[in-house]
């Protein structure tokens, strides 16, 4: 395979290498002035682009790749890729759905967990020599609502109702036959019947601000809210306002709007954990998506259907 694949992901440098063995050749460009200075220098010779939803691919960014015929987006968010673009092209896009679902189940319960027993404040006074007790609710017997129930939104219902014998609700698009779960119609029915709610749903311009200021209010100051899927799926200045008022618990934050930049006026609150989009990173989750690329790209220029085609 000598196909050329420009690779714009920064965090996977250590399992490159399973796409060099398969026989492909790597134009590494993961910032955004490597990117712009590779696209000029090599545009010509790029057949395939390794992106993530939120680094994406432009219509003109294509268009300065005339030999692209295939962009494979790690994780299962792909709301910067302009599909439209991508469909007159007749360039093929694939995604790595349901992979790192185990990885970003595991970060969710983790954030929740030090959201609602409150660690990262509990630690903190413990190195500076104090014994303060703070009371915190438990989550055994709490209502947990899901928002997206898809591969991510699943792995972390069974771990809430298994686990920790939360009752589960959830809301998505339609509900699903094969779960027990009860469904809502839309987010805010979902909060208003939910003492935690989860965010698992794809962002893009369909889900942007889906969690509101009237999401926030329903869910209500003993509430709490965890974001594992994209930034934008959250209106963060009423976040921001509801938890600086006490009308909001706290909320447990893997995703921004505009990353790496993080509000100060986030990093300012006392009742919100924050962590720098890691959710879906483990060394499992990371060799597993990209031996996932690595299938889909092979099958495409061997001439055989992809994997896991973005429709």
């Amino acid at each position: 395979m000598s196909a050329t694949v420009l690779v714009l992901v920064e965090t996977i440098g250590d399992y490159l290498p399973m796409l060099e063995k398969a026989g492909f050749n790597l134009i590494l460009a993961t910032t955004p002035a490597a990117r712009s200075d590779a696209i000029k220098a090599h545009g010509g010779v790029v057949d395939a682009v390794l992106t993530r939803g939120p680094l994406g691919l432009s219509a003109r960014e294509m268009d300065a790749l005339p030999r692209l015929r295939i962009i494979t987006v790690i994780g299962a968010g792909y709301e910067r890729v302009d599909l439209p673009a991508a469909r007159q092209r007749g360039i093929v896009v694939t995604n790595g759905a349901g992979v790192n679902a185990p990885a970003v189940a595991d970060h969710a319960m983790a954030l929740l967990l030090a959201l609602v027993r409150d660690i990262p404040r509990a630690d903190a006074s413990v190195r500076r020599g104090e014994w303060s007790k703070v009371m915190r609710p438990s989550l055994g017997g709490k209502r947990l609502g899901v928002l997206g129930l898809g591969a991510v939104g699943l792995a972390i219902a069974r771990r809430a109702a298994l686990g920790f014998g939360m009752a589960v609700s959830y809301h998505s698009r339609h509900p699903r036959g094969d779960v027990e779960y009860t469904w809502y119609t839309d987010p805010l029915s979902l909060a208003e019947h939910s003492d935690i709610l989860v965010i698992a749903t794809p962002g893009g311009d369909g889900t942007r601000q889906l969690v509101d200021a009237h999401v926030i209010k329903a869910l209500g100051a003993e509430g709490f809210l965890v974001n594992v899927a994209r930034g934008s799926v959250v209106d963060t200045a009423a976040l921001v306002d509801a938890l600086a008022k006490g009308q909001l618990a706290g909320a447990g934050l893997d995703v921004f709007d505009d990353e790496p930049n993080v509000p100060d006026s986030l990093k300012a609150l006392p009742n919100v954990v924050l962590t720098p989009h890691v959710a879906g990173l483990s060394p499992d989750a990371v060799r597993a998506t990209v031996e996932l690329v690595t299938q889909n790209l092979l099958a495409y220029f061997a001439g055989r259907p992809v994997l896991t085609p973005v429709p």
